[in-house]
């Protein structure tokens, strides 16, 4: 190795049931200032994993029990970050170049190992170690001041979902992510994807609710050419293009109940059939799944119990008011930059009103109003008079003195008639905008269409009668 001050030292792990390969390794690592252990095979370096944490370790293919193929692919599956180079023979290039691909090993060397190619490629691999975990510890950073990607709050609540964040994201495991809409579930997924293995691959993110039924099944799994009216070409489904990287189901639970057996299969089979379709295409995805209502109800008991492995569940923004000033403040920045304004701050008394504000679109809702405010405002801070009126009430949920605007029940109705009076009144409310009105129900756009297609029949067939 170099004898450059510059250069890197540190622990390497080397497996290989080459004896004779061990030692040889190891002496020259020690030789260097380098801490060294070795296993004979895979299953025994997750041993050592377990006491030992290497800077780089050295893996051989070709080995009993558990092999460098499997080795790796139980690291990638772990989220491991520690760069493997593996050790191959001649002749087996195809194979190292394959290990590198698919399970992401930092590179490969041919045996009998150059000593100097050893050198240069096991310092790059230190290096690059060490970057990673600099970026580790700039994350962790940020986390603590209260950021993860585009998540923010240094309440105990969100720095309870950052703290399952990075927990979850490592693994495989599907997860399930629960929520009022507007506050913040798909970028729950963006994050958890790009803390996992598969950050460099696909993020594909499709709402299940905005789709027509007879659609659905077409975008999830694809279809031949043929396979319906209208499918004048092959199509890739989402699965086939999430191949790699994450799948994003947005509001799970308004998919068709018929769709949901199909959806399950290919969760456990990891292949998908084209619509039309002879054979079945492998896919390696990783599922989230997002819902703002409760979906025991909704959802086949065994697709629920598949997608909610892991769940997080983020709490409305009126239940972590203190974190409205740092959301603000963060979106203020991204909203100079958007739209060229110079805006300062927020005045201290459009924060008290908002913190006494419902918030029912949560953060999303948030924005929207701090983005009005920003334009409007253009330069200096946000002041009341800079806010939009009358989407957002000033008043902050204030109980009106008359009755008007009230839910009068008698009891012996039927509850249908107690919902379509509270739906009724929710529209009335935010001048009858349906997708406003979904999101203060806490219910989909389609969930109250139909809601209301339901109604409309019910007052035909009553009027018929």
């Amino acid at each position: 190795m170099s004898s450059s001050a510059a250069s890197p030292t540190g622990r390497i792990l080397i497996v290989d049931d080459d004896a004779a390969q061990c030692s040889a390794l190891a002496a020259i690592l020690s030789d260097r200032g380098f801490i060294t252990q070795a296993a004979a095979d895979g299953l025994e370096a997750l041993e050592h994993l377990n006491t030992f944490s290497p800077d780089v370790i050295l893996a051989d293919l070709a080995m009993p029990r558990m092999d460098g193929f499997e080795l790796l692919r139980h690291l990638k599956e772990r989220g491991d970050l520690t760069p493997a180079i593996v050790l191959t023979a001649f002749g087996s290039i195809e194979k190292a170049l394959s290990v590198v691909h698919d399970l992401k090993a930092f590179w490969f060397l041919e045996k009998p190992v150059e000593p100097r190619t050893f050198e240069i490629l096991l310092e790059r691999a230190i290096l690059h170690k060490r970057a990673l975990e600099k970026t580790e510890e700039l994350k962790r950073e940020l986390t603590l001041r209260g950021v993860l990607g585009e998540l923010v709050g240094t309440s105990p609540a969100m720095q309870g979902i950052f703290s399952l964040i990075r927990q979850v994201a490592p693994t495989s495991a599907p997860v399930l992510i629960c929520g009022e809409s507007g506050t913040g579930k798909e970028l729950v997924a963006r994050e958890i994807h790009k803390l996992s293995a598969r950050g460099n691959g696909p993020f594909v993110a499709i709402n299940t609710a905005a789709l027509p039924e007879a659609l659905i099944e077409s975008e999830l799994f694809g279809h031949e050419r043929g396979a319906f009216t209208g499918a004048m070409e092959r199509r890739a489904g989402c699965f086939e293009q999430a191949r790699g990287g994450t799948l994003f189901l947005d509001e799970i639970g308004e998919m068709p109940l018929s769709t949901q057996p199909k959806l399950l299969r290919v969760l456990e089979d990891l292949r998908v059939r084209r619509l039309g379709g002879k054979s079945e295409i492998p896919v390696d995805v990783r599922l989230l799944a997002a819902s703002s209502q409760w979906l025991a109800t909704h959802l086949r008991e065994e697709l629920y119990y598949r997608l909610s492995v892991f769940q997080i569940v983020l709490p409305p923004l009126r239940e972590r008011r203190e974190d409205i000033p740092l959301i603000a403040e963060i979106m203020i920045q991204t909203l100079n930059k958007k739209h060229g304004a110079r805006v300062t701050g927020i005045d201290s008394d459009v924060l008290d009103l908002f913190s006494t504000h419902d918030w029912p679109g949560n953060v999303r809702e948030l924005r929207n109003v701090i983005e009005r405010a920003t334009i409007v405002a253009s330069v200096g801070p946000i002041r009341l008079d800079h806010l939009p009126s009358p989407s957002f009430d000033k008043r902050s949920g204030q109980k009106p003195a008359d009755s008007h605007g009230q839910v009068t029940l008698q009891p012996g109705q039927p509850l249908s008639h107690a919902e379509q009076a509270y739906i009724k009144l929710t529209l009335e409310h935010v001048n009858h905008n349906r997708k406003r009105a979904a999101e203060i129900l806490g219910i989909s756009l389609r969930t109250l269409q139909n809601r209301i297609a339901e109604f409309h029949k019910e007052a035909k067939a009553a009027t018929a009668d």
